[in-house]
């Protein structure tokens, strides 16, 4: 499948040591997903039939990232897809999933099959929008999926659960939420990527381009930044997820870049957090504005 990233399950090990790289969860749900993975590995080698899941919640709270590294983790091959991939696909889309399931039969390891926006795919039957290419695609996967299967974990994604098929649902055996982070995910989201995009910026790189990147990505000097004004800052992002969160401490790193000295200082970090705060509540009543007039 052109549109669809395929390959063969490793077991990953994350560089921060909590199993799921830049994703920061709340403990139980973190500790269900690590079942899921161990036992989705698992389930191959005992003969038992795969378990399909269904990750929903808000845009940016890991769902995909998640879902990815549940992949890896899993030891299974794994082919990784939106619901957004299936349109342009046409009339050649019915052929790619016959294909995919026809692989997992013949993988010793088992399938794990991954859609990311699953509800742009596997909507309900009577949207009146549906192509007859996407409503033929949905009757393939439903056809491949009627029993449960010993070849191919279905693991969904999607904002709006309530717009999947029946169908498609009633083959569902997990269902997990991801909420927004809570202020405690939030301040470990904020020191991670405070990290990434302020500690770790400008560090010296070896290699032939080295000299080339130290030129482009000056180090930025941290002064008095202090757990205590992250949690401040935590408690100010009520309602941020975590996609949002990185996208704010990437505009700290903007912001240091745009000053004299390169020094993140208190007083810089609030001026951006309070913006970005500001900002944050702007979009959502433009939303509700809109949802209001619709």
């Amino acid at each position: 499948m052109s549109t669809i990233s395929h390959g063969t399950g490793k077991q990953s090990t994350s560089q921060r040591g909590n199993g799921f790289g830049d994703v920061v969860l709340n403990p139980s749900l973190q500790k269900r997903i690590q079942q899921l993975a161990s036992a989705t590995a698992n389930t191959k080698s005992h003969q038992a039939p795969f378990r399909n899941m269904l990750f929903y919640g808000p845009p940016g709270t890991g769902k995909t990232m998640a879902a990815r590294e549940l992949a890896q983790r899993s030891g299974l091959d794994y082919a990784l897809m939106t619901g957004g991939d299936v349109a342009p696909l046409g009339s050649q889309a019915v052929t790619k999933i016959h294909q995919l399931f026809d692989w997992s039969k013949k993988s010793k390891k088992g399938l794990l099959l991954f859609i990311d926006e699953a509800d742009a795919f596997l909507c309900e039957r009577n949207k009146i929008y549906m192509s007859e290419a996407q409503r033929s695609a949905l009757n393939a996967l439903l056809f491949r999926t009627g029993d449960q299967s010993k070849d191919i974990v279905l693991a969904l994604a999607t904002n709006r659960p309530g717009d999947l098929d029946t169908a498609v649902a009633d083959r569902i055996d997990e269902v997990l939420e991801f909420p927004l982070p809570g202020e405690d995910e939030r301040f470990k989201l904020l020191k991670l990527y405070l990290d990434k995009y302020i500690a770790q910026a400008g560090e010296r790189k070896s290699g032939l381009f080295s000299n080339f990147f130290r030129k482009q990505q000056q180090k930025i000097e941290i002064k008095g930044l202090t757990d205590d004004i992250l949690r401040e800052a935590a408690a100010k992002t009520e309602g941020f997820s975590g996609r949002e969160i990185a996208k704010l401490m990437a505009s700290v790193q903007a912001a240091v870049y745009g000053s004299e000295n390169c020094v993140l200082d208190p007083n810089l970090f609030r001026e951006v957090v309070d913006y970005k705060v500001a900002e944050h509540q702007q979009r959502r009543k433009l939303a509700t504005d809109e949802g209001g007039n619709a």
